[in-house]
């Protein structure tokens, strides 16, 4: 790097640092003019875009950056970024390379599933990430054109997720012969879904515990809150609605998945937070409120109010970040 493109980059972060992103933005770009392999430049260029949802330019800055340094970092966050514009054909190879599929994968000489023929063959899906995930992705499960398909998954999965086809043990010595094994989370892309073309929901179903009421689940697992729970305080204002319930495990007394839609078939409809129970009642086809952070997650897009995944979600999203009390008071009066 000459020692007058370093000096713009010297002001460009000055300016980054002091919040003056317009100024910073500029110098990141004259920089690049100067020394357009300078990765430094366009990862501070990628920080602005993110933090200001300028996702095109965005996408555009990963891309420049893979050309220089293809790691799987960028190849992600990339796909993120695909993802959130709903341009799944163009996330999906580049999704491949999360950090989730490369630590859980199992431990087996059986080759990966790379969308070779199936006809004659024994799939095991393997379950990547959480429940939520699992639930969203069981959709592609009846798609698979395998002489047999078996889905590891963990327990308070397995009842439910046996409606779809068998299912053995995530955890431990897997039984069976298997030709191929496939990640959860890869179906969507080696099966070509674009937004446009989405299967339904996985066709689960559940017989209803209760008749009537409003289900609230307010609190996301530990591994994957990250904002997305709401406090005690906030989720009492949803519990008082009339006829309301919690759908919180401690509460319901639900052993597993099974036992959870069985409640939520009886119910008029259901509150909840960003976790698996958003995608189970979607999954059963339940009227279903989902209360969002300012930054949601992937699946649920961008300003959008429904979603493609489930026909009927209503996403409901904090309108300033950590707003839980406009969202509430939205859902209950769409309740």
């Amino acid at each position: 790097m000459t020692a007058s493109a370093e000096a713009v980059f010297r002001d460009a972060v000055a300016a980054h640092r002091a919040g003056d992103l317009r100024t910073a933005e500029a110098g990141y770009h004259a920089v690049l003019r100067l020394a357009p392999q300078l990765l430094i430049a366009w990862d501070n260029l990628a920080n602005i875009y993110s933090r200001e949802d300028r996702l095109a330019e965005l996408a555009e800055v990963h891309r420049r950056a893979i050309a220089l340094e293809p790691s799987d970092a960028r190849r992600y966050a990339l796909a993120i970024t695909e993802l959130y514009r709903g341009r799944y054909a163009d996330a999906w190879p580049h999704f491949e390379h999360r950090p989730s599929k490369a630590a859980g994968a199992p431990k087996t000489t059986i080759p990966e599933w790379r969308g070779e023929p199936l006809a004659g063959k024994r799939l095991l899906v393997w379950q990547e990430q959480g429940f939520g995930d699992q639930l969203q992705m069981a959709r592609f499960v009846p798609l698979l054109d395998a002489d047999a398909v078996s889905f590891a998954c963990l327990a308070p999965l397995s009842r439910l997720l046996g409606q779809l086809c068998p299912t053995v043990p995530r955890l431990g010595e897997i039984p069976g012969r298997f030709d191929y094994w496939v990640s959860s989370m890869s179906l969507p892309g080696r099966l070509n879904a674009t937004l446009d073309d989405l299967p339904p929901p996985a066709p689960l179903t559940a017989a209803p515990r209760r008749v009537g009421g409003v289900g609230v689940c307010w609190k996301a697992g530990e591994a994957t809150n990250r904002g997305r729970s709401l406090t005690p305080d906030q989720a009492q204002d949803l519990l008082a609605l009339a006829g309301a319930v919690s759908l919180q495990p401690e509460d319901s007394g639900a052993a597993d998945f099974q036992e959870t839609a069985e409640i939520i078939a009886g119910l008029d409809a259901v509150v909840t937070v960003d976790t698996a129970v958003a995608h189970l009642a979607g999954s059963l086809g339940k009227p279903t409120f989902v209360l969002l952070p300012h930054r949601s997650d992937w699946r649920w897009l961008r300003d959008r109010t429904d979603s493609p995944w489930y026909p009927s979600l209503r996403l409901i999203r904090q309108p300033e970040p950590g707003d839980w009390t406009s969202a509430i008071e939205q859902a209950k009066a769409a309740l």
